[in-house]
């Protein structure tokens, strides 16, 4: 007597994984960083046309942060930290309005981004206090961080009398990144360093300083060297360090 067997399930394909949605607080958070975009682009630093420039850049980030927050932010909750750093996303982009305008360099840009720079420290303490910390938010604090350097520097170069050697204080970030490319061993996380996050206080400081109208010429053009012999020390420590332990 031969026994039947019952047919054997069908493999079914398997579902693709839909990515998490963005987290609770980003959709009021987006338009709020737009009104202070345009607010401080218009109102503050008075550029029309320029302003409009740097609410794209501002959306344009807005967008590359959501994509990176569906795939990296292990969190629900947006919180007051993200949207701090959001915050300085928008000061940070407003800064371009007046690069479209005839005197890139001044108190108002030395006001607006040592606010930015001042917030540097507030979403980290928010992050902590409600236990939002994570590699995503690091990386954005970052990110935000290089971008301000580097459209300080170029109001540095347009508006004060230190040359284009004043653009290392801008551009390390980025050939690192580039470096990164070539040798994958670069982008290995680092170790937490105090030296590093002082030469990046001491970067942005430097910048912002380099906009003030009456800084003596002699005494930016040294100030500016000390903080670009620091900045390359300190990626060459890490270099260093990430070439050691590839």
């Amino acid at each position: 007597m031969q026994i039947s067997r019952p047919p054997s399930p069908r493999p079914t394909a398997p579902q693709p994984r839909r990515a998490p949605p963005c987290p609770r607080g980003w959709i009021l958070a987006v338009p709020a960083g737009l009104a202070l975009n345009l607010a401080v682009s218009v109102i503050v630093l008075g550029q029309g046309t320029g302003a409009l420039v740097a609410g794209a850049v501002y959306l344009a980030a807005a967008g590359i942060v959501a994509v990176g927050m569906r795939r990296h932010y292990p969190h629900a909750v947006m919180g007051a930290c993200n949207t701090v750093t959001l915050m300085r996303v928008a000061l940070t982009a407003a800064l371009i309005a007046p690069l479209m305008g005839d005197a890139p360099a001044g108190w108002l840009v030395a006001a607006v981004a040592a606010i930015s720079l001042t917030l540097d420290g507030v979403d980290g303490y928010l992050a902590r206090r409600a236990n939002l910390c994570s590699d995503f938010g690091a990386r954005f604090d970052m990110e935000v961080d290089a971008a301000l350097a580097l459209i300080l520097a170029l109001h540095a170069l347009a508006g004060s009398p230190v040359g284009a050697e004043v653009l290392v204080l801008g551009v390390m970030r980025y050939l690192f990144a580039g470096a990164g490319l070539i040798w994958p061993w670069i982008m290995a996380p680092l170790p937490v360093s105090y030296f590093r996050k002082g030469v990046c206080v001491l970067q942005l400081a430097t910048l912002i300083a380099l906009q003030i109208p009456q800084m003596p010429p002699d005494t930016g053009i040294i100030q500016a060297r000390i903080a670009s012999v620091a900045l390359v020390w300190s990626f060459a420590r890490d270099v260093l360090w990430l070439w050691r332990h590839r």
